[in-house]
């Protein structure tokens, strides 16, 4: 008669083996996406850039934005021979905190790469442009703001996007217009409804 308790426990060990070998062999199988190579197999590979920079040293930069609803911007550096020098996410954290005091329309658009909207304060003077980003926030979303004022950043902001409660949902959580039919009373909750 054999001890169910150490019958098992080889057993056990045995699965928990097999379990950490898979774990360490998905690991060890996953690689990073091999960076391009040549202006051709970017292209190959991406398609037609969003907007070809011309940069003051004889290179170029191919600009692949996502926005509005996308939270990278690609861009690549290339050579006057074709080879890539360089690629990188214009919208990673290191390439936003890049945005300094003073710089010009031209300048944000040319380091972060086409932004998802513009929205002008008349009372303050400023005009926002803002751009999806990972959200590491509490939110669904978060929007990375420049802020210009004269055609000059003054200063940059986050903003979290959160869902409104209530029972239709448009884009980034907010109602769509509906409103209630007139035989119906008021819903203390929900304005719309």
């Amino acid at each position: 008669m054999t001890n169910s308790k150490t019958g098992g426990l080889p057993w056990l060990a045995m699965l928990l083996a097999v379990l950490g070998a898979l774990s360490l062999s998905a690991c060890v199988t996953y690689a990073p996406p091999r960076p391009f190579t040549t202006e051709a197999e970017t292209l190959a590979a991406k398609g037609e850039p969003t907007r070809r920079w011309q940069d003051g040293d004889g290179t170029h930069t191919l600009e692949y934005a996502t926005q509005p609803n996308g939270r990278s911007c690609l861009m690549v550096q290339v050579d006057q021979g074709g080879i890539v020098l360089r690629q990188w996410n214009a919208l990673s954290e290191e390439n936003l905190a890049r945005v300094q005091r003073g710089m010009t329309r031209e300048e944000v658009d040319r380091l972060l790469g086409q932004h998802r909207s513009e929205q002008v304060f008349k009372q303050s003077g400023e005009e926002v442009w803002d751009w999806n980003v990972r959200n590491d926030g509490p939110g669904v979303g978060t929007l990375f703001n420049v802020h210009f004022i004269d055609g000059k950043v003054v200063r940059t902001s986050q903003t979290y996007l959160y869902p409104r409660e209530g029972p239709y949902f448009g884009p980034w959580g907010y109602p769509y217009p509906y409103y209630r039919h007139p035989f119906f009373p008021p819903h203390p909750f929900f304005p719309y409804w």
